[in-house]
């Protein structure tokens, strides 16, 4: 495993973390919990294999991701780096933020938090962070040792990341942001927080799954004989100097073993070949037509449409070429109401599009995939 500086944190990261927001999980009685025969022994093979990052959230597998990382970690809390976040929506007064942290420490099982993150941040939760003396209050907690280093996760447009920066200048120390092949509209504001002295952890590197499948995009950006998908869109992520660390939420063994073999080789990729792939892909823009990151942060739909589930199936057939798959899923959601309502069920809440990162209008888009997907021969 490769480690890099987070920063000016006095930190040394591994260039591979595990985001611990798709753990396998069972459900039983209608109540899901994680599946620790599985869940526990991976986050520990990570830690095994050279990984110490691991990313966690208060509501991550349905509020059972902490207790599973402190639980897994527990024998090598002293070796590793522990994240976590503050719901800045839960805030409504300062105490809130010593409450919801001291929860996570519980279920942690841990004095401190080597990361605390204040979750999902954008320019309009600066109003709130001032209202509630947060940062005065994480100060505080700095102080007694409960936390590290404060950090923040953005989701918001790009040109405001720079600003939160500039707000949180002396008090943020990393930051917690998108970046991958598909999206590199934080590249600049990335640059910038490493210019500041911040520690850049990117978050959905493989696209939130889109750049998973195999296909022939290296094929198409280099000309050369094609790599998998996911080996390119993580080495070009890892080449940038500015990025720290590359966040991938790992579901089992095997997604855990492929990412690890990408972080273990010798080189990434250098700037000529990054800026060569970036200019291609300027060529294949109907990739982003839709792009849906799957992070479920729209669930739960109060007529339960499992709306990542449908707009995955189009990325199949749109993005990947793999039609075959995109009918056959689709039609296996048609005929099973209990997986999931469709769109036609919608009853135009909007809640959807309000707490979705990429600001989808996914009202309009569900209809027009649907079409699409009906359409496939």
């Amino acid at each position: 495993m490769k480690y890099r500086n987070y920063g000016n944190t006095g930190e040394m990261v591994s260039t591979l973390g595990f985001g611990c927001m798709r753990l396998p999980e069972i459900e039983i009685n209608g109540k899901w919990y994680i599946d620790e025969e599985k869940a526990l022994p991976m986050l520990f093979s990570g830690y095994i294999s050279g990984i110490n990052y691991f990313d966690s959230a208060p509501y991550y597998c349905h509020k059972n991701s902490e207790h599973a990382v402190g639980k897994a970690l527990k024998s090598v809390r002293d070796r590793v780096k522990l994240t976590t976040k503050l719901p800045l929506d839960d805030v409504k007064k300062p105490s809130d933020m010593r409450r919801i942290l001291e929860n996570s420490l519980k279920n942690m099982d841990t004095p401190y938090i080597d990361f605390y993150h204040f979750w999902g941040i954008n320019k309009g939760s600066l109003e709130n962070i001032k209202t509630n003396d947060l940062f005065n209050e994480a100060r505080k907690a700095k102080e007694e040792g409960l936390i590290r280093h404060l950090s923040f996760s953005f989701h918001d447009d790009s040109e405001h990341m720079i600003d939160i920066i500039d707000a949180g200048d002396g008090i943020f120390e990393s930051v917690l942001c998108q970046y991958n092949l598909l999206d590199r509209k934080n590249e600049k504001s990335i640059a910038y927080a490493r210019k500041k002295g911040l520690g850049v952890a990117a978050m959905g590197p493989v696209a939130g799954g889109r750049l998973a499948s195999p296909t022939e995009l290296y094929k198409k950006l280099t000309g050369k004989e094609s790599i998998a998908t996911y080996e390119l869109a993580l080495r070009f992520v890892l080449g940038n100097e500015d990025i720290s660390l590359a966040l991938s939420g790992m579901e089992n063994m095997d997604m855990l073993e492929k990412n690890l073999a990408i972080a273990n080789v010798e080189t990434y990729m250098n700037n000529s070949e990054r800026y060569k792939v970036g200019i291609a892909m300027e060529e294949i823009k109907q990739f982003s037509e839709l792009y849906c990151t799957g992070c479920n942060y729209c669930q739960p739909c109060p007529k339960n449409i499992i709306i990542p589930e449908i707009f995955n199936m189009y990325t199949y057939h749109n993005v990947y070429g793999l039609t075959a798959v995109a009918k056959k899923d689709f039609e296996a959601y048609k005929k099973n109401p209990e997986k999931g309502a469709m769109p036609e069920s919608c009853i135009d809440c909007g809640i959807c599009e309000l707490k979705c990162p990429q600001h989808l209008k996914i009202r309009e888009e569900l209809k027009r995939v649907v079409n699409v997907l009906e359409q496939i021969k």
